[in-house]
């Protein structure tokens, strides 16, 4: 009977010894997302696809919601360091200031990847990738769209000014840098008669949207065309024109970029002219990198998302596959 005893310990410290380290081979995958905040629809369906694509790979998320404060991402950006994770994302709230924070993430041997926006550092050597969409792409495919819908509709004759209003996103963000940048590529080079009237940021909220548009429809009454570098905005701006007798969508024509389905839904009730694709569900192909990165694996410098142009005449068509 001992004897029977001792065999069956000895099987089963081996079969613990394997099985730890069984175990130990299959330890979870660790990532930091310094998320910027809850300011948009299209932030909330970013969060909501980074947590679901963590959890169906088995990767544990350490998740922080910044709320649009850079003290907030970089305190974050700390503390992911001192967990020792095995890769940290990074949504930047602005392009400037991270340099000193990004090179204690370099020291620490820990791989970055940029999701959404860029930062403004010339030592690209800081992150591994940068993962999202072509802001710049965006604002020139927004100047050509109204380009179009404005010959189509007889209300551009190329010397007749146009006036436009421009709602920026935050201050010193990539996608409001860029954005703007594109869509004025477009206007300088083909469109001399077009003219950016005001120009002001929301914040890319919807509160503010509202409440700088209602500043612009009281300082000028001669607004054809706005600008809005996201939904959310245009969606505030549109409450704000309609609070002020005006048809958003015939009086003021709308163009912004996301197509979230807010977005989606003001198209198909007359509301809102375009939206410009800027898609959000990055999970997957994060969770994806983040596999890779630890296998050892080269992924791009560049993974770009693939985009599309909605506007009236198909809004209603793409709206139930819509997953935000």
């Amino acid at each position: 009977m001992k004897k029977w005893t001792k065999v069956f310990l000895v099987l089963l410290t081996v079969t613990l010894v394997l099985t730890g380290g069984l175990f130990a081979a299959k330890k979870a995958i660790v990532v930091g997302y310094a998320q910027i905040g809850a300011e948009s629809e299209w932030r909330t369906a970013n969060t909501r696809s980074v947590q679901q694509a963590a959890k169906d790979a088995g990767i544990q998320l350490l998740f922080v919601d910044a709320q649009q404060k850079q003290e907030n991402q970089i305190k974050a950006l700390r503390t992911f360091i001192a967990k020792k994770v095995n890769v940290i994302f990074l949504a930047p709230v602005v392009e400037s200031g991270w340099g000193p924070v990004l090179r204690e993430i370099q020291k620490a041997k820990i791989p970055l990847v940029l999701v959404d926006r860029n930062v403004d550092e010339k030592d690209s050597s800081l992150w591994v990738a940068h993962m999202g969409a072509n802001f710049v792409a965006e604002g020139e495919k927004t100047a050509n769209w109204l380009a179009k819908y404005l010959k189509d509709q007889n209300l551009d004759d190329g010397t007749k000014q146009i006036n436009i209003v421009e709602l920026q996103g935050t201050v010193g963000s990539a996608p409001a840098i860029e954005r703007k940048k594109g869509f004025e590529n477009v206007l300088n080079a083909e469109h001399p008669n077009w003219k950016i009237t005001r120009s002001q940021t929301g914040n890319f909220t919807r509160a503010e949207g509202k409440a700088v548009m209602e500043a612009f429809l009281k300082a000028d009454k001669d607004i054809q065309v706005l600008f809005a570098h996201n939904d959310d905005m245009a969606l505030g701006a549109i409450q704000a024109i309609e609070e002020a007798g005006l048809k958003p969508g015939k009086d003021i024509i709308i163009v912004s970029i996301d197509a979230v389905k807010g977005a989606f839904q003001a198209m198909m009730d007359g509301k809102l002219n375009a939206s410009i694709e800027c898609s959000p569900l990055l999970g997957p192909q994060m969770m994806q990198a983040a596999r890779d990165i630890v296998a050892k694996k080269k992924i791009p410098r560049e993974i770009e998302t693939i985009e599309g142009v909605f506007d009236q005449s198909n809004a209603a068509k793409e709206f139930p596959s819509r997953q935000y």
